[in-house]
């Protein structure tokens, strides 16, 4: 994929005036004002086609609607390393940090330049990579995945130039994987049980990883150091060997962990980690096999937002009010219905009903029933497309996401593909397609956004060079680490209206 940048489309062209009647239905054009008859008015769908390409006014269905695009303006960052299965974090500095492999990569000039920021006190080997910014106290978490005994954490508090670590292993069994890290407040039942009058640190820091089977979930009370409290989640999250997606924290100290179930599932603690429970949702739409991690986003005020790839292989959501006690029994449609598969969901928000959801798509609905890479007919799951099939970087905005009738806005940002043919998700099916693994991009990319509202998005190009221009899929193979970040448009906080447009 080139680095230029991509800019969504202007304001949709809507009809002046409508009256209705059981006959006709008049209309005012942009020349002057005629009389139209019932067929000269755009269906909602014939309206969205007016949007250039890749861009899309959707309803809660994913069908398209009149309306105005939201003016998104996004710019892409070569980070100039390898970058597959990237995590983003910013400080309050606006330093950006990217983990390129076992590298920490920094950025303090929105992309413009980038350097390498880690240091002796980080693992030099790695299977896994990820990174995690405490936003409350800007500590900057460096983990990696050392070969599969053992997790190697290091922070910083100094933007990444200088560091401490400490090897990790937790639970019976010398594996570590898929691990995730994050952070949020102490709540008073969780600091009752502990006994801590005082936490040696600010937050509660949570590590999460899978040991061949379940969710192992640990808290540290030193800010990242040791992790004395915690343990198998029992019960609750023990197939699909455990694996799971990002840990999330609301303002209020509920912490959210999605495992990778056929059902839209989360377990929730609201002790620090002391305890958990299960919830479930999207029985409407389920989850496709293979499948993907679903991702969780909490507001100012503490509402969350679940989002993962339904079984027709859109992205849905499900959102909480009371603080993830119960959720909306009929799933919400996140992406368009003309994009027709969909992978890699991550969410933000800001404040209540301002959200952010990044996925790679494709638009190929003509491949669909086509032969897929098993010679059967193609459903939609990239874990099979057909080598002809194209994937895009695409984000999704919604600033009333608690409405009864929420609205999104979604634009392609990626100006050439990201991939093209199949994208393996399941790690034990993958395939050689070409001189290489179609496991090129790994598990996921990610979402953050910034003190200003500001919207990040890192991910991994397969398909640069020869490929972005006239490639196919034997030659998408990369894994470029990239990071999209919005230019000019909407904060994802209400109070500043729009983020400060960058040079």
């Amino acid at each position: 994929m080139n680095t230029r940048s991509s800019t969504g489309p202007g304001p949709l062209v809507r009809l002046c005036a409508i009256s209705a009647s059981l006959l006709f239905v008049s209309a005012c054009d942009q020349s002057g004002g005629r009389a139209a008859s019932i067929t000269d008015v755009p269906s909602r769908a014939e309206a969205s086609e007016s949007l250039p390409a890749g861009s899309f006014v959707t309803d809660a269905k994913g069908n398209a609607i009149d309306g105005t695009l939201l003016p998104l303006k996004f710019q892409i960052s070569d980070v100039g390393e390898q970058g597959p299965e990237p995590s983003i974090g910013i400080t309050s500095s606006g330093c950006m940090f990217f983990p390129a492999m076992e590298k920490v990569m920094r950025s303090c000039d929105y992309g413009k330049n980038w350097e390498r920021a880690d240091d002796v006190f980080s693992q030099p080997v790695t299977f896994d990579p990820y990174l995690w910014v405490d936003t409350a106290t800007d500590r900057v978490f460096n983990i990696q995945m050392g070969y599969l005994t053992h997790t190697w954490i290091a922070w910083s508090d100094n933007d990444g130039e200088s560091w401490l670590a400490n090897p990790y292993d937790q639970g019976p069994l010398p594996v570590n994987d898929h691990m995730k890290l994050g952070s949020g407040p102490w709540t008073e039942e969780g600091l009752g049980i502990i006994g801590a009058d005082v936490p040696v640190y600010d937050q509660a820091v949570y590590f999460c990883f899978n040991k061949l089977a379940g969710v192992f979930c640990y808290t540290s009370l030193d800010g990242g150091a040791t992790f004395p409290v915690g343990g198998q989640v029992v019960g609750l999250a023990t197939t699909g060997a455990g694996l799971h997606g990002a840990i999330t924290t609301a303002p209020d100290g509920t912490v959210y962990v999605p495992p990778r179930l056929g059902v839209p599932t989360l377990i929730v603690s609201k002790d620090n980690g002391l305890s958990w429970k299960k919830v479930t949702m999207g029985m409407d739409v389920t989850t496709p096999n293979p499948r993907k991690n679903s991702e969780v986003a909490t507001d100012t005020a503490s509402h969350a937002y679940h989002v993962w790839v339904g079984e027709n292989m859109g992205v849905y959501l499900a959102r909480s009010t009371d603080s993830g006690l119960s959720w909306d029994e009929k799933s919400l449609r996140v992406s368009p219905k003309a994009i027709v598969s969909s992978t890699f969901p991550q969410i933000d928000a800001g404040d209540p009903g301002r959200i952010a959801v990044t996925y790679l798509g494709s638009e190929d609905k003509h491949l669909l029933r086509t032969p897929n890479i098993d010679g059967q007919a193609w459903d939609g799951n990239p874990h099979r497309a057909p080598d002809d099939t194209v994937y895009h970087l695409y984000v999704t905005y919604s600033l009333n996401a608690l409405d009864e009738n929420p609205i999104f806005h979604t634009v392609r940002i990626s100006e050439d593909p990201v991939q093209r043919g199949s994208i393996c998700i399941d790690s034990g099916d993958c395939r050689d397609i070409g001189p290489s693994s179609n496991r090129n991009l790994l598990d996921f990319n990610d979402l953050h956004i910034d003190k200003d509202g500001r919207v990040y998005i890192a991910f991994a190009d397969g398909c640069t060079g020869a490929c972005a221009e006239s490639g196919s899929a034997e030659n998408s193979r990369d894994a470029r680490g990239a990071v999209a970040i919005l230019s000019s448009g909407p904060s994802l906080f209400a109070a500043p209206g729009q983020v400060p447009a960058l040079d």
